[in-house]
């Protein structure tokens, strides 16, 4: 998207909250990979599809620093419960300082561990199922988020266009095949509908039947 034109589309939508901009900082000056967060524009759009679709559970597979986390539980039911799972312990004190900061760690339940895993000890049916962990695993998490997801409830898959690799036939690596998998069973799948949205990295929002 035009930087202008991004920017433009922010100065129209409800503000980043000082929070999240202190944890988008930090998350800038303290990790590797920064470009990873989920960043005001993305998460907003989360937080108004908990809030359009009254959540009150939610599954985030990939926490990063909990920023779209954070986010996501401002939108829900006051009774709502997020559960967010990331196998990364270099970043947990982040991730549990900024949700303790938050005042939510009464409603967000962060698991350390690999996703396909913590996954079937949870035992719920969510409203909204998050994805945007390890590229490699995508469809993995699409089995196993749709199974965990309620009728008419919604999964939402970041980073599906991979910065145009999904279209460029000479793409082979691991992380793009798996992408282009997913979207394609996505595609195939008579159980959902869905919609590629062309927001930040590519979002692949779907409603389970």
């Amino acid at each position: 998207m035009d930087q202008e034109i991004e920017q433009y589309a922010l100065e129209h939508g409800a503000p980043e909250s000082d929070l999240l901009a202190a944890l988008y900082r930090e998350t800038r000056t303290r990790t590797p990979y920064p470009r990873m967060i989920s960043g005001w524009m993305q998460a907003n759009f989360l937080r108004v599809i908990c809030r359009l679709i009254s959540a009150r559970r939610v599954l985030e597979i990939g926490t990063f620093t909990g920023y779209s986390a954070i986010a996501m539980a401002a939108g829900m039911t006051d009774d709502g419960i997020l559960h967010t799972i990331d196998n990364n312990d270099e970043i947990e004190d982040v991730v549990r300082a900024y949700i303790d900061r938050a005042g939510l760690s009464h409603r967000v339940i962060f698991h350390l561990g690999d996703a396909r895993a913590v996954i079937p000890t949870l035992q719920e049916q969510f409203d909204l199922v998050f994805i945007d962990a390890d590229k490699r695993q995508y469809p993995d998490y699409y089995r196993l988020a749709r199974d965990v997801t309620r009728p008419g409830g919604v999964i939402i898959a970041d980073d599906v266009l991979w910065d145009g690799k999904v279209i460029d036939a000479t793409a082979r690596d691991p992380r793009t095949l798996a992408i282009r998998a997913f979207n394609d069973e996505v595609q195939r799948d008579p159980t959902v509908d869905n919609i590629l949205l062309p927001l930040r990295h590519g979002l692949m929002l779907i409603q389970k039947h």
